[in-house]
């Protein structure tokens, strides 16, 4: 058995955990139950967008010194990092620089085994061509296929010498890089062969000191299964944060949830499912989501429940307005427009709310901005990041990895509040600071979006009509969003008939 599923090892850092967090005052987080582990950060950031994300961890690249590990869902060498100031630069060149510099630093890289086909990097050659780290001999690149048949890898993590870790919804592949401003006409957001690509919207969070180390034996725990070969923790000499990465809160307790499928000696765990439904059953005034998808029963059974309550908590989404491709419409846009009829009818008291971001287009219309985040906040002490959507896929089939802070004092609770006006500010196209004197006046998120005069950026209220149809999953859809892995057996058997 590997040294992150000891339960030996579990039940040492539960122990170590369990004597510190009482005095600190968490309250939600517990290590097996709804997260693996609870690590100390003496750092935590958070970056907003993926130009933000590539550009800090283009920095963080170039002060590694001996390990850096990635794994994710897609994976394109051909990206640039730095599209305004290092245009020229591929990914694969970067890799290719930092380690020819350093002669001890060795890259793994770790992508889902089918993203070729379902990824949005368009490169076969990267899985039927010649290798293109071939040349690279420090750079060791593998597919993972340590799953069972339905389920994907679909985490989006980077660690650099076990002493920083970034964890979120942004894969190292095309069509990940945009600025905040979303703007439609961006001359920098293309593809490496000068294809333009519509705005996007995500998150990465970076963690250091324990909660990195933590995550980089995940990752090599990954690995192991993937490759069969064991790695060694990397030194800890190394500090590659980035210091135009300012942190979000600083010292501070730092909580790693994973899904993960049942399979071979692995018995799988559904961590991120039980900490979202901890975090909102716990919420007392706002609970604020950003989602590519939205179909999960489980967090629509408890967003249903908390919006019966009298005094239940608000809660706003922000989504895409409309899922890609006929299959994605089916299976998620369909299912979501059904899972918030159900929410509406369960609005007794106006409190639901879901939006989709909108930016100017030349022509003068609307373009919607892609929602590919994954968010979590709940009032002003709780915040979870990571790459898992409100999917059934993510909460029991697909292997996903999140990072949540629980604040305990004034200042974490500041820091997550003005992360939350930061992200609406944004949806919203005003500025951080009226639409923080917008909830000050009126005391309620909510009413404080609807306050805001509209204008060509903007937040559009999602059309939900409940009685346009049924507020239940459309049968059949299981199969492309299953609660657990695909039971071929049972299939078989059901399709004989």
């Amino acid at each position: 058995m590997n040294d992150a599923a000891s339960p030996r090892a579990a039940l040492r850092w539960q122990a170590d955990y369990q004597a510190e967090s009482d005095a600190e005052g968490l309250r939600l987080l517990k290590p097996g139950r709804n997260c693996w582990r609870v690590c100390r950060a003496s750092r935590v950031g958070l970056m907003i967008d993926g130009a933000s994300y590539f550009r800090t961890l283009r920095a963080a690249l170039l002060k590694a010194e001996t390990s850096v590990l990635i794994t994710g869902w897609d994976f394109d060498p051909n990206i640039r990092l730095d599209p305004i100031d290092h245009p020229e630069e591929s990914l694969g060149a970067l890799l290719a620089a930092i380690t020819a510099a350093r002669p001890e630093l060795r890259v793994r890289i770790l992508i889902w085994g089918f993203s070729t086909f379902y990824g949005a990097n368009h490169q076969a050659a990267i899985s039927f061509g010649e290798p293109w780290h071939a040349p690279l001999p420090r750079v060791d690149f593998a597919f993972d296929d340590a799953h069972p048949i339905g389920s994907s890898h679909h985490e989006k993590i980077v660690c650099i010498d076990d002493s920083l870790a970034f964890v979120g919804g942004i894969d190292l592949t095309a069509e990940r890089w945009d600025t905040s401003a979303h703007d439609l006409m961006d001359p920098h957001r293309l593809e490496y062969d000068g294809t333009p690509y519509l705005p996007v919207h995500d998150l990465q969070m970076a963690v250091d000191g324990d909660a990195a180390r933590a995550v980089g034996l995940l990752m090599r725990t990954r690995w192991q299964a993937a490759t069969s070969e064991r790695i060694e923790a990397a030194s800890w000499d190394s500090d590659p944060w980035p210091q135009e990465l300012a942190p979000l809160v600083r010292d501070t307790r730092v909580a790693i949830a994973r899904t993960r499928a049942a399979y071979g000696e692995d018995a799988g765990t559904r961590e991120i499912e039980a900490l979202n439904i901890d975090a909102l059953r716990a919420a007392r005034q706002t609970i604020y989501l950003e989602t590519q998808y939205l179909t999960a029963q489980s967090v629509g059974d408890v967003l249903a429940a908390r919006l019966e309550e009298p005094d239940g908590p608000e809660v706003v989404v922000v989504v895409t307005k409309e899922s890609d491709g006929l299959v994605e419409q089916f299976a998620m846009g369909s299912n979501r427009e059904r899972l918030f009829r159900r929410l509406k009818g369960a609005d007794r008291h106006g409190r639901f709310r879901a939006y989709y971001p909108v930016v100017p287009s030349p022509d003068g219309g609307d373009n919607p901005v892609g929602i590919h985040s994954k968010l979590v906040i709940v009032d002003d002490w709780f915040v979870r990041v990571g790459s898992s959507n409100l999917n059934n896929r993510s909460m029991g089939v697909d292997s996903e990895c999140d990072l949540a802070v629980e604040a305990t004092d004034d200042a974490g609770r500041a820091a997550i509040a003005a992360l939350r006006n930061r992200l609406l500010a944004e949806h919203a196209g005003v500025g951080i600071d009226e639409l923080a004197r917008a909830i000050g006046e009126r005391g309620s998120v909510l009413a404080a979006i609807e306050s805001l005069e509209a204008g060509q950026r903007r937040l559009c209220p999602c059309d939900i009509d409940v009685d346009a149809g049924d507020d239940e999953p459309i049968p059949g859809t299981s199969i492309l969003d299953p609660i657990e892995p695909i039971n071929f057996a049972y299939l078989r058997q059901v399709l004989s008939f």
